[in-house]
């Protein structure tokens, strides 16, 4: 990014104190972190490449508030790098806020909150952030809407063109606050995304037919819920009925996907 005030506008959105740690997931030379710095008390930036990983460590090798981990944010396609996960868990708040590598973006979103991250800032492609605002039957609607939006209030700040970045995308990017409101009903939040991934992937389905594709039995379903129509018409507040509805048949559902 080489829009000074775009990055700055960033570092605000995250409303950072010192008693905030700020995690930097693609910190690439070290623009935002800087900002970071400033605001938050502590900052771990995640860096894969290894060029950018020494940079940053030479640029920042005297300051006590920087941390860096080298590799990949996530171990995986479902769980965050270890070591990342273990930042997460300490006591001090943590936050995101980062220019997203769009690569991991979406499963990386889930995953931290999940693991409990209470703000995520991050900019992301135009295409994502239309995905995670999206309602229900619109064709933006997918498994990622449903899960972001049980888990969080979804803020979409503002539009960012190609100009903002060097090279430029060929695409519009977005920035988006994610802000952690539980909705989940004291439901596993990995079970359920387990649930809501495997039902839309028979998303061209009648909900009974993907119950039954999935190994579900449909007898417990609330009587509301309309079988004949498609998962993807129901609203994240349903689909979370539907999931504790059929939770004594779960176990069940995932065995035969085995």
């Amino acid at each position: 990014m080489i829009d000074g005030n775009l990055v700055r506008t960033i570092a605000d959105a995250g409303t950072l104190t010192k008693d905030d740690l700020a995690i930097e997931v693609g910190p690439g030379t070290g623009t935002l972190t800087q900002e970071l710095l400033d605001r938050a008390g502590e900052v771990v930036a995640v860096e894969i490449d290894r060029d950018l990983a020494a940079s940053l460590r030479e640029r920042y090798a005297n300051e006590p508030r920087f941390r860096l981990i080298e590799g990949d944010a996530m171990d995986g396609k479902h769980a965050l790098n270890a070591e990342l996960s273990s930042v997460v868990s300490r006591e001090r708040r943590p936050v995101l806020v980062a220019n997203l590598p769009y690569n991991i973006a979406s499963p990386l979103v889930i995953e931290l909150l999940i693991a409990g991250v209470e703000r995520l800032v991050f900019t992301v492609q135009k295409e994502v952030a239309d995905r995670l605002r999206a309602a229900a039957g619109s064709e933006d609607y997918g498994g990622l809407t449903v899960m972001v939006q049980l888990l969080s209030k979804v803020e979409y700040l503002r539009t960012i063109g190609p100009g903002a970045f060097w090279p430029p995308p060929s695409i519009d990017s977005a920035l988006v606050r994610l802000t952690r409101c539980d909705q989940l009903q004291g439901a596993s939040a990995k079970q359920f995304g387990e649930f809501v991934a495997k039902m839309f992937s028979f998303r061209r389905k009648t909900i009974g037919k993907a119950l039954s594709m999935a190994g579900y039995d449909c007898k417990n379903v609330p009587a509301e819920i309309d079988l004949k129509v498609r998962i993807e018409t129901l609203p994240p507040a349903l689909i979370l009925k539907l999931f504790l509805g059929l939770s004594g048949n779960i176990a069940r559902g995932e065995q035969h996907g085995k």
